[in-house]
């Protein structure tokens, strides 16, 4: 973990930055870096209870990591917050749990399986069954019932076209919804985090990342991701032309038969609608390199729920999805 020098500014850099004329001189990922770590600060020492919205992704393993450096050499001084469909991969959930103590923070989890029991949301029935859309309820349930203020998420402008209508700060309502056309201005990167009761934000502090800036800075970091971003052999079946694994609790429609791939996954969810890719990409120069030549977002290319309409993401949002 690089050390950290604040400038006069509030701009945290690596120790040992080259300067020219007293200026500061970054490169991309040392700027993304510094800007991601002061957001996280700011948002921070404004609000009164975070919480770092964790999934088990590359992106939240980032920001995690982002986190960890923001407030060195003392902990992250807020929980971390799953939102557990029941339905997550097994793996994400050993790693999750293993980050958790890594960076010894706490662990709070939001269990989609609570708010069925509790009758707060009906089970989805037939083949194309999904908790994904369930998690939402979960989500703000736990935000009322802890009173938090913010909730730190890894979204990122490049994944949806829904995720470019957000700002740095995103302004949520008493009911937890989002309207794109109540955000609020961020004039030379200035964060209002003023809410009335009630109310609460969600921070995006990778909002100028890409993917392939993610993936190339957990290759300079060394983060520790889930085995399944990489080439492996899976039992998979086809539908509607995505590699959904043999292991998840969907009936098969018929034609559907299960096959032994080379695969890896661009993006982790939930297994009933995370679709994995062919792919012979087992390291990280791999994985890079595929990127490159990728035309289609990981989640336009993996989330069979992003696909069903042009406004998918944007209805999810707006009923308070992360």
């Amino acid at each position: 973990m690089a050390d950290l020098h604040t400038m006069p500014s509030g701009l945290s850099v690596p120790v040992g930055t080259v300067t020219l004329g007293g200026a500061i001189v970054l490169d991309e990922l040392d700027r993304l870096e510094a800007d991601a770590v002061t957001i996280i600060r700011e948002v921070a020492a404004e609000c009164e209870r975070p919480r770092l919205l964790f999934s088990g992704g590359k992106d939240s393993a980032v920001l995690l990591h982002l986190a960890a450096k923001a407030f060195a050499p003392g902990r992250v001084p807020f929980p971390v917050l799953h939102v557990d469909t029941g339905h997550n991969f097994p793996a994400v959930i050993e790693f999750r749990d293993r980050a958790v103590r890594h960076h010894g923070v706490q662990l709070e989890v939001a269990s989609v399986q609570a708010s069925i029991d509790a009758g707060r949301v009906a089970e989805e029935v037939g083949p194309r069954a999904s908790r994904n859309r369930l998690q939402t309820v979960a989500l703000l349930d736990h935000i009322v019932a802890y009173r938090i203020d913010v909730a730190f998420g890894g979204g990122r402008r490049d994944e949806e076209k829904a995720r470019a209508k957000e700002r740095i700060l995103s302004f949520r309502d008493a009911f937890g919804q989002w309207d794109p056309k109540a955000q609020r201005p961020e004039p030379w990167d200035a964060l209002n985090a003023r809410i009335r009761p009630g109310e609460h934000l969600r921070a995006f502090p990778l909002s100028n990342w890409t993917e392939l800036d993610v993936w190339r800075y957990i290759q300079r970091e060394a983060i520790e991701l889930p085995e399944l971003y990489f080439s492996h052999r899976r039992e998979v079946f086809v539908r509607d032309g995505m590699l959904l694994a043999a292991e998840a609790p969907l009936a098969r429609l018929p034609g559907e038969t299960v096959s032994v791939e080379t695969v890896r996954y661009r993006t982790v969810g939930d297994m009933t609608c995370t679709g994995a890719i062919r792919s012979t990409a087992a390291t990280l120069d791999e994985v890079i390199a595929e990127g490159i030549a990728a035309e289609v977002s990981e989640r336009g290319a993996s989330r069979a729920d992003d696909t069903t309409s042009e406004a998918a993401m944007e209805d999810r949002k707006r009923e308070g999805y992360f």
